[in-house]
């Protein structure tokens, strides 16, 4: 049996679903197995981490979610190309191609990923009613899938912080923003997130990540952010 290392630094600015990794777990005549060992740079074992292989012909996806020692393990078919993706929150970044032989090559794969990801994320299509903390339907998707990652890293703690642009006064762009955080962390909770996971605060029109001079920019301002305090 071959066996065929990759290490892999990641440096981040950030289906079927196999749990678990085993040394016992046997590639087959017609499937290679992928060992997956997921650390931060200091070597602390991530949970919860998805590591995705998308295979070039016929876009199967596969897909494994590391255990609290951080690996994973997923049996792939041989004889094709794969993408290998990791998923930060909704976001799924591409990361590199892989080429698995054909035949009996009875392969094993050990792909190591050492990254710290950013502490900071901008939560997309999240949206509330305007002028008002009333959070519209269509944003169930992604909370849904803040909720999804919470309940797979359950060591991780988060601040959601809201951000308003420039319209209105300071006073009410920093009560508007506090109260559309709080209604983000009670979906959360109602979703079964336990509270003491979550905190809310309120930025208004303070920290700007565009000119406030143009729509893009107020557009860009108005934003819901996830602020990973403990993962």
């Amino acid at each position: 049996m071959k066996t065929k290392t990759f290490s892999v630094l990641l440096a981040l600015v950030l289906l079927s679903t196999i749990r678990g990794y085993s040394q016992d777990n046997k590639p087959s005549e017609t499937e290679a197995v992928f060992n997956v060992i997921v650390t931060s740079k200091s070597g602390t074992p991530r949970q919860g981490e998805t590591i995705i292989l998308v295979k070039k012909t016929g876009e199967q996806k596969l897909a494994g979610t590391t255990g609290a020692d951080g690996k994973c393990t997923i049996r792939i078919p041989s004889g094709d190309k794969y993408t290998v993706y990791y998923k930060y929150f909704s976001d799924q970044v591409k990361y590199k191609e892989i080429d698995v032989p054909g035949g009996d090559h009875r392969m094993t794969y050990t792909f190591t990923m050492k990254y710290d990801p950013p502490r900071i994320f901008t939560l997309k299509n999240v949206f509330f009613d305007t002028g008002k903390a009333t959070i519209r339907k269509e944003s169930n998707t992604a909370l849904d899938e803040l909720v999804t990652v919470l309940k797979i890293k359950p060591k991780m703690e988060i601040e959601i912080a809201g951000h308003t642009d420039n319209v209105g006064s300071p006073d009410a762009n920093m009560k508007l923003s506090a109260d559309r955080a709080n209604a983000v962390r009670s979906y959360l909770i109602r979703k079964g997130v336990a509270e003491n996971r979550i905190i809310a605060r309120g930025y208004g029109e303070t920290q700007p990540v565009a000119d406030n001079d143009t729509d893009e920019g107020k557009q860009k301002n108005r934003r819901t952010e996830v602020r990973i305090l403990k993962d």
